[in-house]
This record gives C-alpha cells, structure tokens and sequence, in this order.
C-alpha cells in the first residue's frame, strides 16, 4: 500500500511536469484604457526612475507581511521556505546584456492572483486582504498597499519583466503550482503559464527584469547599495539580502603540488656511491624563506550581504533605546563621521489626523557652506517617510528658515496624500504643520539642553551661538524663544543670556547697556573708552564682537520692554540721575561755564575739520581725556563697518555723508590733558592785534592730534590718514630734538628708458598645461631636524626616500 502511494506521488509529480513543459501560454490583452495608462506610468508618470526599486521591494515586504498574517490562522503557509526575506541578485552575460532578480519569500500568487494584481493597475490585493483579515488582533502590521502602478515602474528600466510566483500552501489551496507572469515594456498584452522549471522558490515571488541597454548601470552593486539605502533600508521589518562577489587572493595548492615535484632531486648511482658520506650545508634562512613562502592566486567569492540591518529605531519606545544606538543611528544614516551633540525622540499628531513618529538630532558641527551662502536656505536633512517608505528630502515652500535648516531629521508618517508614483505629497498641509511640529520640538530640545546640561550648552553655543541670533532676526514667530537662547559676554562674566542680565541690572536702570564693535574681541572692548565709567561704577555692559550681534540688537530693539542702549552714542543715561538732578544739574552748568573758553575753540576745529559737529562735557569718561560718539542720529564706528562692508552707501551717499558727521567730541573735565588746553586756550590774546598765530597753530596742532586719536580710540577712522601720520611725525621730531625741517634723502635710482618691444609669440594663445586631462605637476618639500630647523629643501622627484 505504501509503495502505490509512493508510485502514485511519483506519477503526479511527473504528469505536472510533462503538463508544465507543454502546457500552452495564456496571452492576455490590457483593456484599451489600462494600456494607455499602463504607457503613462511607463513613460511619464516617475520623475526618476530609481523609485523602481523601491516599489519592487514595498511590493515584497507586502508579501512577506500578508504571510506572516495569513500563518497565524494557517500555520501551513510557512511550509516551502524557512527563511523570511527579500534577496537582490544583478548578473551580466558575456554579451554585455544585464538583469535583475529581486525574490522574496513571501505569501506568493496564484495564476488568478497573477492576473488580476499584476494585470491590472493600481490593484495589489492589499485591500482585499486586510478586508478578510478584519478579525486579526494583531493589527495590520507593515502593509503599504496600493502598488498596483509601483510594479510597473519596473518598465522604467526593463524591456521585459519575468515574475514567477509560488502560492503559500493554505487549506484552500494545498498544493500551489509556480506560474510566470511575463509582460514586455512595448506590448499591450500579457503571458501567463506554468513555470516550466517546477517549483524552484519553494514559496514566494521571483521578479526578473531583462534591463535596458541604458540602465546597465543598475547591476552595479555598489548602485543598488546607494538606492536600497536612500528608499527602503526601512521599508520593512525583513531582510534584505544583495549577492555580491569578490576577489580574495588564496594558496594556489596545484602549483604548489608541481613545484615541489620539479624541485624533488633526481637520485643517480654516484650519488647513491656516496650517500654514506655526511654533507653538512650551510643554510640562507632568507631564500629558505622565500621558498616556503606559498604561490597565490585569485579566487572569486560569492557572498550575501544584509542592506537593511539598521533598525527603525523611531518605532521603539524611546526608554528602550540606548545613547549607543541613537549615535549609531545617526552616523549611518546621515554619513557623519562624528557623533550628534543631542536628539529628540518623539511622536505626535500634525493636527490633521496624520500621526507620526520623529527623531530630531542635532549635529556637533556645521557644515563648512553654512555661512558662505548667506542667502541660501536649502532643507537636505529631512528624511520624510511614509510606512518606512522614504518619500523626500524636498519641502519646497515649507522648507526650514536658514537658522534650523542644518537639523537633521527622521519623520515617519503612518498615511500621507502621495500622488499616483509617490514621489510628491499631494497636498501640502501636513508640510505646513511639520515645519512648525520640528520648529518647536528643535527650540524644546535646546532650551532643556540650556537648563539642565551647562558643559553640552557650552558646546551647543560654540557652534550654534551666531545661528541663534540670525533665527531671531529672521523668524519673527519664534524671536523670543530664540532671543532667549542667545548668550553674550559682559565686562563681568562670559556667558549671559538677557534674561540674566535683567536680573543684575542696578536700581532705577532703564536700559540694557551694550557696546558692539565688529572683529575686536571682549577684552579689546572692556577696555573701551566708552564704557569706563560704568565699568567702574558697576553697570554691566554687552561686549559684543561679531558681526551679528548689532544685526541682532537692532532688529530686537527691546527686551522684556527694556530698551538697549548703545554706549558709543550720545545721551548715555544711568538711571539714579533723577535721585539727586539738582545737585547733577549745577555740576554741569559749573563745568560748562569754566570750559565754555575751550569748547567753544575746539567746536569750531573740528567742525572745519569735518571731525565732529559738536564738544560738550562727558558724563562717561574716568581716565581718558575725550572720545568721539556718536550722536542720536549718526552711525556708531561699528554701524558704519558693517554698511561699509556691505556697499549700501552707494545707494544713499548723502545720506551717509549726513549720518557719518554727526559726531560729538566728549570731553573730560578730570583730564589734566584737558585742563592743560583749557589754560593754554585763556592765555592766547583776546584782540585781533595782539594774536600769537606761533603759539595758535602749536594749539591748532595738538587739538588736531587728540581729535584724530579719539576717533582712532573710538573706532573711527581719522578724516587724512597721512596728514595724521606727518603730524606725528614732526611730534616724534620734536619730543627726540631732531630739527622739524630736517630734509630726509629721497635719492632714488631712475626707472630704465621706455622699451614698448614685446616678445615675438606675444599674441600666440597659451598652451593648456592640462589639455587632455593630463599635465605636469610639481611640488617641494622640506627636511627639518628635532628642532624644526630647515636641513635641506629639495624637489620631491629629486629626493632619495629611503624609507622605502
């Protein structure tokens, strides 16, 4: 009984085959308006025709998932194949023709399922499986669906697509048969027929696309590395497997076998005479050596290799994942080399009912083009997904703003509006929403880092601190949360935020005192003239040194509705002035009065000079003898490097030529300096007659020196440089006693006579040293010793290198 059992398999087994090799195939046409359609998804409906791969493989990781389900109530349809994955293979013949087979392990298809999924557009069987599958407790698991049209972006690189499937076993179906699909990329019409191989996949689908003589490069293993990774090294929970081969260099056994029967010596009869007699024979250890040392040869090696072994952290809940894992993540799948200062991980709702997941991390460095495309706001490190499934990097319009475009994101939505080839959302307010969800999440995350991490924040502010305050000016949305972010260095410590400085500010201060000084640093500006008194008097004062900080203070203008006040202008105001103004108010008339000689002489040099348009008594200087600021409507030193460096004169020069000369010359009436000019100023002779013009332009001299060194100490630039600089020197004249009109020797040898001869091949074209892509290049080098002392300096073909 048994044995017909066995003769009875045997004959099914074999009558399937004979039915196999000669069973007919079944052509099927397309429907006329599939056919259409079938041309547009073929020839005009990808943007790129890398997503190929991509469909193909959300295609198989549907197929795996519907298995995975369809077992839990049929434990039968894992029969056929252990494993569970999705393998790549590319081959070329020796005719240079190229293929590609993806195959995967998954539910498989019937003959029926053939047709009515592959052969009919934007039909996948997705739908209808997770109708029947309603009862499942388990969920739906990663079911993308909808990839009817995916399938047929294979055409975008394949003259004709083979898909032979396997039906998993079920109790509808116990004994599947293997059919093939076959369709060509210019027909209109479709094969179905029984694999005449048999059953070769044991359970699953096995796509062959016969590529295009332009798409040869996808047999590039390195190229379906770079597309897996960029589309669908998320895409599923499953392996991804991709065959590729190498060279290792191997013992070569056989020559090894040959050498050693050539080298066997051959035994004749004198030797056989003598063989009693004992040779001793001196040994080269070295040649003994090389002839031990074993003959190579190359030898190709086939291996799988797993595209997709980073998990999808983001799915997991955020306590169960590692500091490791995250900086892992991180490395790989934003190719940097050095680990994230901090990350987000969260999920949420957009608002509109999308629900997603997300992981925001923050880079430890800016990339090197950040600040040398001012202008230039591109979001690259968006890695927008759907189901695992990368869709784009792109925002278009609801792009990050400049400040937050270096973040680098994972934003994994469960359902988006695609359209029909899933490269672009349809719809763009979700875009909208996830600009302001990353917006906020971003600020969280760096303001915990400012209240709980100082050593981290100290490092968010030496690569982020300047971004901060050019968020501020330009997102007027989140300004304040920016503002808050922002630090600055003070005459009193190094890192302040505003809202610290508020909390030190004096009683009765109305103002938020700053000094802002373009390349110097804040030991150059504590120094500062303009901010000598209330350093001493214990005002703290913002020493702000680069180029964004005046940007920054202007467009902010107050804080907590606090005004800031520029110390390099006039009209410096402590705030206790109202606590005693009588007894301030008599002061300043007393030294006005007893100046008024001095001031009123010095007023009318510096107006003719163009210096300054007025001299009053200073409230702010302790040391110095004058400065030069600014007044209420001019331009502070720093105001006008910044619109100097930026050429926005040339369109308003009168304009600029108003604000630059509305200066003030502060003088100090505690200066001896001052006092010393005040007397020299009494004693020149009141009537026209009796003038010492001597003793005036000596006066006229040293006035014009201390106006042009309070400019140069107030960070202007004095009005003729080299008229200051011959004033200084007949001053160093005079201080050593060298005669003023001293001549110095300007002999000088003349110039040769004119030769407008030029060369004869002066208009023949320069030859193109690397015309070709080949030229010569040359360089030197140079030998130090222990003590970085020059040996010798040679060219480098010259040198001996006898290192090697």
């Amino acid at each position: 009984m048994r044995l017909l059992h066995t003769l009875l398999l045997t004959l099914g087994v074999f009558t399937f085959y004979v039915f196999a090799q000669d069973a007919p195939k079944q052509r099927h046409a397309y429907q006329s308006d599939v056919a259409r359609l079938r041309k547009i998804v073929i020839n005009s409906l990808y943007s790129h025709r890398d997503v190929f791969l991509r469909e193909i493989i959300s295609n198989a990781n549907d197929a795996l998932e519907k298995l995975r389900l369809t077992s839990l109530t049929e434990p039968q349809a894992l029969s056929g194949a252990e494993a569970m994955n999705i393998t790549i293979k590319a081959e070329k013949d020796e005719n240079g023709n190229g293929k590609l087979i993806i195959r995967d392990t998954g539910i498989g298809m019937t003959a029926e399922e053939l047709a009515n999924n592959l052969g009919t557009l934007a039909k996948s069987g997705t739908s209808e499986f997770l109708s029947k599958a309603e009862s499942d407790t388990t969920g739906n698991g990663n079911l993308i669906g909808a990839f009817g049209l995916g399938f047929y972006s294979s055409f975008l690189v394949a003259d004709r697509v083979d898909v032979a499937s396997l039906a998993a076993k079920t109790s509808q179906n116990p004994q599947p048969a293997q059919y093939v699909f076959s369709s060509e990329a210019d027909e209109n019409s479709f094969e179905i027929y029984p694999d005449p191989r048999g059953n070769t996949l044991g359970r699953g689908t096995e796509i062959t696309l016969y590529l295009k003589p332009d798409a040869l490069e996808y047999v590039d293993t390195n190229m379906i590395m770079e597309l897996v990774n960029k589309h669908s090294s998320f895409a599923t929970s499953f392996p991804i497997y991709l065959h590729t081969t190498r060279t290792e260099m191997v013992p070569d056994e056989e020559a090894e076998s040959d050498a050693k029967t050539e080298e066997k010596p051959k035994v004749t009869e004198d030797a056989k005479a003598d063989e009693d007699e004992a040779v001793v024979e001196e040994v080269d250890d070295e040649k003994e050596a090389e002839k031990r040392e074993p003959k190579m040869k190359p030898v190709t090696v086939e291996e799988w290799v797993q595209l997709n072994s980073q998990p999808p952290i983001w799915m997991r809940d955020p306590k169960t994942v590692t500091d490791e894992e995250y900086e892992n993540f991180y490395q790989a799948t934003f190719k940097d080399y050095q680990k994230p200062l901090a990350w987000y991980h969260f999920s949420g709702d957009s608002g509109s009912g999308v629900s997603f997941r997300s992981i925001i991390y923050v880079p430890s460095r800016l990339d090197d083009s950040y600040w040398q495309n001012p202008l230039q706001s591109i979001t690259k490190d968006i890695r927008l997904m759907v189901k695992r499934v990368f869709i784009t990097s792109d925002l278009g319009e609801d792009a990050l703003p400049k400040w937050a475009n270096w973040v680098k994101v994972v934003v994994d939505a469960e359902d988006l509006p695609l359209n029909v080839s899933r490269e672009t959302l349809q719809s763009t307010q979700f875009l909208k929403q996830l600009r302001g969800i990353i917006l906020k999440r971003l600020l969280q995350l760096l303001t915990r880092i400012s209240e709980e991490d100082p050593e981290k924040w100290e490092k968010v502010q030496e690569t982020y601190g300047n971004v901060f305050k050019l968020g501020a000016v330009e997102d007027f949305k989140n300004r304040d949360k920016l503002a808050t972010l922002v630090r600055f260095t003070t005459n009193q410590r190094n890192s302040t935020s505003l809202d610290e400085y508020l909390e030190n500010k004096k009683q009765g201060q109305s103002q938020i005192f700053y000094l802002a000084d373009m390349g110097k640093s804040p030991s150059e500006l504590a120094k500062s003239v303009f901010i000598e008194k209330l350093h001493a008097r214990g005002y703290e004062v913002l020493l702000l040194g680069d180029p964004l900080d005046e940007v920054f203070i202007t467009n902010i203008r107050r804080w907590k509705k606090i005004p800031f006040q520029d110390v390099a202008k006039a009209g410096l105001k402590f705030g206790d002035e109202e606590m005693d103004p009588e007894e301030e108010k008599e002061e300043q008339e007393r030294l006005t009065e007893k100046f008024k000689p001095l001031i009123e002489w010095l007023r009318q040099e510096v107006r003719n000079k163009g210096a300054a348009r007025d001299v009053v008594i200073s409230n702010r200087l302790v040391t110095s003898s004058c400065a030069i600021v600014a007044d209420e409507s001019g331009y502070t030193a720093n105001l006008e490097k910044l619109i100097s460096s930026s050429h926005a004169q040339a369109n308003h020069r009168h304009m600029w030529e108003f604000a630059k000369k509305q200066k003030v010359l502060e003088i100090n009436p505690r200066s001896p300096l001052i006092e010393g000019l005040l007397k020299r100023i009494e004693q020149l002779p009141a009537e026209e007659d009796e003038r010492d013009v001597e003793a005036e332009e000596e006066l006229r001299e040293v006035a014009t020196v201390l106006v042009d060194g309070a400019l140069v100490r107030s960070g202007f630039a004095v009005t003729d440089s080299n008229e200051f600089f011959t004033r200084v020197d007949r001053i160093l004249r005079r201080s050593l006693g060298v005669s003023e009109t001293a001549p110095t020797d300007t002999t000088v040898k003349p110039a040769p006579p004119v030769d407008p001869e030029l060369p004869a091949d002066a208009d023949v074209p320069e030859p193109d040293e690397f015309e070709g892509g080949r030229g010569k290049v040359s360089w030197a080098v140079e030998e130090i010793d222990e003590f970085g002392n020059v040996v010798k300096d040679v060219p480098v073909e010259n040198k001996r290198h006898d290192e090697l």
